[in-house]
């Protein structure tokens, strides 16, 4: 299979159109290595920022206590390299409670859209195990659009099953 080697440098180079005329072969080693390329990343990504946060985190935390402030962003500086750290914060809101209180707000004549957001959303495995007449009632309120493709690629062996 070495005569089916394409490197990334070479992917780079090539156009889209050259890469859609490659046999199904190349195409199957293509998509397998840039799937391996992809988790190698992920992984040395995840270690090299557990290593910078080990290296930087006491310091960018004592920074931004200096500053009475748990999140954004901070400058430090070590030797000639300058890190510039980002803490997003990250908020979550117990539904089950917001809930309860749009109710109450509700309830004291108030309008909740004074204060919530509120967005309405069906799921679309429940949507169609719905009754017809059901769906014909919201219909009108669905649109559809198509996601992004994905493909998964997997070399047939001789005997027509996947290798």
């Amino acid at each position: 299979m070495n005569d089916l080697t394409i490197f990334p440098a070479d992917i780079n180079e090539m156009s889209v159109s050259q890469l859609a005329a490659l046999l199904p072969e190349q195409k199957h080693e293509i998509s397998k290595n840039l799937d391996c390329a992809s988790e190698w990343l992920k992984r040395a990504r995840a270690k090299f920022d557990a290593a910078l946060d080990q290296c930087y985190s006491e310091q960018t935390s004592a920074i931004r206590h200096a500053s009475g402030k748990d999140f954004g962003v901070c400058h430090l500086t070590d030797g000639l390299l300058r890190i510039t750290v980002d803490q997003p914060k990250r908020v979550s809101w117990d539904q089950a409670q917001l809930s309860l209180l749009a109710k109450r707000i509700e309830d004291s004549g108030e309008h909740v859209s004074d204060y919530i957001d509120i967005e309405y959303s069906i799921a679309e495995s429940r949507y169609t195990n719905w009754p017809t007449p059901m769906q014909e009632l919201f219909s009108s309120a669905r649109t559809v659009k198509p996601g992004k493709a994905s493909y998964r690629l997997a070399l047939l062996s001789t005997e027509g099953k996947s290798a």
